[in-house]
């Protein structure tokens, strides 16, 4: 399964456009070696995060707890933790992404679904994914290097064992003449999966 999480709010978002883009290849990669091509999408927006107060916080260590896992809530961790392949499209907001992914990463963070610790207290990937990818854009030229990724790939190798971590960019898409079609385009034409 190829798990999409979809930051993007805008309806021509091009971080989306390109994100589209990864999918149809990774599809079309899965199809030619007879692997299933199931994408799933998680559009952030249409989360209804719980309002993470104590009450929340409470409820939810208790469950984690006594591993009870079958509140729907959980479901966001399992299907990141299920998922082969993984693509996360997040434009870049003031030099990182959208609070909606920052949210979604805190509630899919499940000891006992996403991660565990082993006994000396380091966390330990539980996740199946073998690759994620990290699609950004971003409107300026001077933006820092890593656009948010830093974050999500610290993540990703150090608490759900996902190793193989890509970023894929497109940056310089608002400056005053700049030919927007033509910097996506060059971005999703140097898109390779292997």
């Amino acid at each position: 399964m190829i798990l999409f999480v979809n930051a993007c709010v805008r309806e021509n978002s091009r971080t989306k456009r390109i994100a589209d883009k990864l999918i149809e290849k990774l599809g079309k990669k899965a199809s030619e070696e007879n692997k299933d091509a199931e994408i799933l999408e998680v559009k952030l927006e249409d989360i209804p995060f719980p309002k993470t107060d104590e009450k929340f916080l409470i409820y939810r260590d208790d469950c984690i707890a006594s591993s009870n896992f079958r509140d729907e809530y959980f479901s966001l961790a399992g299907n990141f933790a299920k998922a082969d392949i993984i693509v996360i499209a997040a434009p870049c907001y003031d030099l990182s992404f959208p609070a909606l992914l920052k949210q979604y990463v805190e509630h899919i963070n499940v000891r006992g679904i996403t991660f565990e610790y082993t006994e000396e207290g380091y966390p330990r990937g539980l996740c199946n994914a073998h690759k994620l990818y990290y699609v950004t854009t971003a409107g300026g030229a001077f933006v820092p290097e890593e656009l948010g990724y830093g974050y999500i790939k610290a993540l990703a190798q150090n608490f759900y064992g996902i190793s193989d971590c890509e970023k894929i960019e497109a940056v310089g898409l608002d400056i005053v003449g700049a030919d927007i079609d033509g910097i996506v385009n060059d971005c999703i034409d140097k898109i390779t999966v292997m």
